[in-house]
């Protein structure tokens, strides 16, 4: 009778919670949506630009192959160009994963039984997405002459498909500093942040605030900056650490490593806020470590940080463009790996800004002067 005393009274507590319940039952559902979405074995919808230079047979059978391919299987999606030097330049800037050039006389240089090349210049900084589009484009290639050919005639009569890297090889370790970086800011904006507030509040600390004349913007200034302090540098700490362990250098130099540190501290507030808004108001730390976990899941895995985004379904797709970790992971690799200029990062750097004023207007609603 003892032990059911103890059992019903810890059930009656809970149940006057119902959101620990519903968080165990639902959290993991999201977990797996979002988690198993994030890693699909075969990659789909890679952007890929292509400039068809030749209107003969071949090059032809070599559209249609790809066409097949993106109505198939789904490997890329074709965007038709007619400028080659256009088309790497949108390579380099993030636009596709992949561009190919179909060059002039490519259908004569078959017919007439000579070597036959195309261009195809990758993105590989994601080395994920550069081995698959090689991969169908080398397969479509290989299909494009229809008869049989005797080992005994001349190698000239190849048809070469050319791949070229645009960008110093990335090797898998250092192309998950960008994510360890944002997971930094997360982390760190957490515990340095919110759950810093409401333990505080829990513990009976912030009760000496109310008997002071600091206003409610005073208060949550202070904490705000503190914690976009602690983060930032975190997250630069990581940074060089990332660098020296993987052997790495900033291309671009100083110019480069300011935009980095200025990514940082922006990602930092707003995600800072962010939390702040969504959590603030919690009475006790153990609902933020809760939440923490979940939101964790849900910006991370879809960032971009681990898995190429383009490859998501289309409802994945579209969160991950209102994803404030998405567009971190985008500015910091464009930067670190592909020596990108402010041009080339003005729109992640314009949607973080944007949504870092939001969530401080919400914060700065939800924050109030009260027990």
């Amino acid at each position: 009778m003892r032990l059911w005393a103890i059992m019903r009274r810890d059930l009656l507590k809970l149940g006057r919670n119902p959101l620990t319940l519903l968080s165990t039952v639902l959290m993991p559902i999201v977990y797996l949506v979002i988690i198993g979405n994030s890693f699909q074995g075969t990659l789909k919808h890679l952007p890929l630009a292509v400039v068809v230079q030749d209107r003969g047979v071949y090059a032809i059978r070599m559209m249609e192959r790809l066409q097949a391919l993106q109505a198939g299987p789904k490997t890329i999606e074709i965007t038709y160009m007619d400028n080659p030097g256009a088309a790497m330049r949108a390579v380099r800037n993030g636009q596709y994963k992949a561009a190919l050039i179909i060059p002039p006389n490519f259908s004569r240089n078959i017919a007439h039984g000579l070597l036959a090349e195309m261009g195809l210049f990758l993105d590989n900084v994601d080395q994920i997405s550069a081995s698959t589009i090689e991969g169908a484009l080398q397969s479509a290639t290989g299909t494009l002459r229809t008869r049989f050919v005797t080992a005994r005639e001349p190698k000239l009569e190849e048809i070469v498909l050319r791949p070229s890297n645009l960008f110093t090889t990335v090797d898998y370790d250092r192309s998950l500093i960008p994510g360890v970086i944002v997971m930094s800011l997360f982390m760190g904006s957490l515990m340095s942040g919110v759950f810093n507030w409401v333990m505080d509040k829990f513990m009976g600390v912030t009760e000496g605030y109310l008997v002071t004349p600091l206003s409610r913007w005073e208060i949550a200034g202070g904490i705000l900056a503190s914690g976009v302090t602690l983060t930032s540098v975190a997250a630069i700490i990581v940074l060089f650490t990332g660098l020296l362990v993987t052997r790495s250098t900033i291309q671009g130099g100083l110019p480069a490593l300011a935009m980095l540190i200025g990514i940082i501290v922006i990602g930092a507030t707003g995600i800072l806020a962010m939390t702040f808004a969504l959590l603030g108001r919690a009475g006790h730390p153990r609902l933020v470590g809760t939440f923490a976990g979940f939101l964790n899941v849900i910006l991370f895995f879809p960032s971009g940080a681990i898995y190429p985004v383009d490859s998501f379904p289309s409802w994945l797709r579209r969160f991950a463009r209102i994803n404030p970790e998405t567009h971190a992971v985008s500015a910091l690799k464009s930067i670190l790996f592909k020596g990108a200029d402010f041009a080339a990062v003005q729109n992640d750097l314009a949607f973080l800004a944007v949504f870092t004023v939001l969530m401080l207007l919400l914060a700065s609603i939800s924050f109030k002067r009260t027990l």
